[in-house]
């Protein structure tokens, strides 16, 4: 089959990171055939006038529409796509050149009806953005949970970087109005369907996450709140591995009590750990003041994620209400 590439990316009131995307599209190295569909989803600020810049260089379709979340704009730009496959993208990535070639010839060799790829620090973010992408994607903190270069298969693709055919996306109809949490429920939908799915390692992007470390707490936090609704909806992939957040800060947070009473051997635990942490982010970044950061970011990803994710599980367990009206900032109303 003749693949048929559509780029789907919502875009909520970052003209500039619009910029930078299209402006790496520009250096792609491919044959394959390709379109971008943009979706302005309620932008105040919007992008019309970066695209009209890029008009003549790159073929782009330009939606606009009311504010209903990333997902529902997902689906409405797939809708709307002409391809065949779609690769969804969030508007804070940069693509490598040699990215579509990459996802190209991999569906060459084995057509797969979804996929997902990893993320990196461009050499031009700055140290925060470096240890956050630290921080999400070393095997030493959850990055070894979210998958690694040899998990070939039950792979559960992030919708910064995702790839869904045609035929999965009509079957299944795309995302639903959770967010997040709408890429990882959409992938065990395609499980249930029969779809297998996959990393292709080498088709990463370069995920820029424009954060501040007050917006980087609020985003793990409903990272962990939403996965036990997940596990609610899809109780065949609740996994121990989910819990370690929360592990992690509790035996933090009694490894400093039992110093009270003269036990340090949990706290040794505990510096060892960030110590081998530091090590391994500095050999990773070469930068002594990102490998110290990347301390500090992991410490707030665990925090954020293991008590969201318990006080997700208190409130469902004892609550008789819907997660939709109990977690009314974890869902958009599509319209």
């Amino acid at each position: 089959m003749e693949l048929q590439f559509s780029f789907i990316i919502p875009v909520f009131n970052r003209p500039n990171e619009i910029d930078e995307l299209l402006h790496s599209f520009c250096s792609l190295i491919t044959e394959e055939s390709y379109e971008i569909v943009i979706v302005e989803d309620g932008s105040t600020i919007p992008s019309n006038k970066i695209i009209e810049g890029y008009s003549e260089r790159l073929n782009i379709t330009y939606l606009v529409k009311t504010n209903t979340g990333p997902g529902d704009s997902r689906n409405y730009g797939m809708r709307h796509a002409q391809g065949n496959y779609f690769i969804i993208l969030d508007s804070d990535c940069i693509l490598p050149p040699e990215y579509l070639k990459a996802v190209g010839v991999y569906l060459s060799k084995k057509y797969i009806h979804c996929f997902g790829g990893p993320d990196a620090a461009h050499e031009s973010f700055n140290s925060l953005q470096k240890a956050i992408n630290f921080s999400m994607t070393s095997f030493i903190t959850t990055g070894g949970i979210r998958g690694n270069k040899t998990q070939i298969d039950k792979f559960q693709p992030r919708s910064f970087n995702m790839g869904l055919s045609k035929e999965a996306f009509l079957k299944t109809g795309g995302f639903g109005n959770i967010h997040p949490g709408e890429d990882p429920d959409l992938t065990i939908r395609l499980w249930n369907l029969g779809y297998e799915t996959a990393l292709i390692s080498e088709a990463f992007v370069y995920h820029k996450r424009r954060i501040s470390w007050a917006k980087f707490y609020k985003q793990v936090s409903k990272f962990g709140s939403v996965r036990p609704i997940l596990n609610m909806w899809h109780p065949e992939t609740k996994k121990i591995t989910y819990w370690f957040p929360s592990v992690f800060i509790f035996g933090w947070v009694l490894a400093l009590i039992l110093t009270g009473f003269d036990y340090y051997q949990l706290l040794a635990a505990y510096i060892l750990y960030f110590v081998l942490l530091f090590f391994v982010a500095l050999i990773s970044t070469r930068n002594v003041i990102i490998a110290f950061q990347s301390i500090f970011a992991t410490i707030i990803q665990f925090t954020g994620y293991g008590f969201g994710f318990i006080k997700s599980i208190i409130i469902l367990k004892f609550s008789n209400k819907k997660p939709e009206e109990r977690f009314p900032d974890l869902f958009f109303k599509n319209k």
